[in-house]
């Protein structure tokens, strides 16, 4: 069975956002990119940007499943509300349209495309270039995207 799933990176300035086919151990590149809202937007403005842009996503790839990275705590507790209020965007658009949201750790992620848990950015990028050739994110949030929906990929399987 094919499974379509899109990966989200949630940030206020920077949404990362990429569609694969899953099927078995097959993986297939889709489509990303970043959702940009404009920093000189209120934080209401970029906060429905997302929304509507998650939410037309949705309906031009029309994933099975979205998976999204969990936000960790920042040194700075402002900067983990307002990273929380993007992906809470991102998650109320996929949700809205009964698409069933998978969330994960960062260290899980990394886990599951290379192994290890603490692996740098460099190593994941590298798996994912291995695993999807015909990738070629231009932004560290589009990679992250990407290897958001490849570790989803891996770590839930349907039997």
């Amino acid at each position: 069975m094919t499974r379509r799933i899109l990966g989200i990176d949630p940030g206020l300035l920077h949404t990362g956002w990429a569609v694969i086919e899953s099927a078995g151990s097959s993986r297939k590149y889709i489509a990303s990119g970043v959702i940009l809202p404009s920093p000189k937007q209120e934080m209401s403005q970029r906060l429905t940007e997302i929304f509507r842009s998650v939410t037309e996503l949705c309906k031009t790839f029309e994933p099975d499943e979205c998976s999204i990275e969990i936000i960790f705590v920042n040194k700075n507790p402002k900067t983990t509300l307002i990273l929380g209020q993007a992906r809470a965007s991102a998650i109320v658009a996929v949700g809205n349209l009964d698409i069933p949201v998978f969330e994960y750790e960062p260290n899980k992620i990394k886990k599951a495309l290379t192994g290890a848990g603490h692996a740098d950015k460099g190593s994941v990028d590298k798996m994912v270039q291995i695993l999807l050739p015909t990738a070629h994110p231009k932004t560290p949030d589009e990679s992250d995207a990407i290897a958001i929906a490849l570790a989803h990929s891996n770590m839930f399987r349907l039997p």
